[in-house]
């Protein structure tokens, strides 16, 4: 078993927040997508944070490239390990 993580990177809570719940439908997820938030540093103000969604795919059975085109349509990109 290998610890393998998909790291989405969105705009803004809101769009995090819902990339999250789609994730789950449309990639039949076991597991819950963890948010983090991304402050840039000396960022006080959470409108101003990129957003993070935090994906373990512990069997590699995410497509990287499927991940990479769904954060296109969030305006957002995926994290390259």
């Amino acid at each position: 078993m290998s610890d393998v993580r998909h790291v989405l990177v969105l705009p803004d809570r809101d769009t995090a927040e819902e990339v999250a719940e789609v994730l789950g439908e449309r990639f039949g997820l076991d597991e819950e997508p963890q948010l983090v938030r991304d402050a840039l540093a000396g960022e006080d103000d959470a409108e101003d944070a990129q957003w993070l969604v935090v994906l373990r795919d512990e069997e590699g059975r995410l497509d990287p490239r499927e991940l990479d085109e769904f954060a296109g349509e969030w305006e957002g990109w995926r994290e390259e390990p």
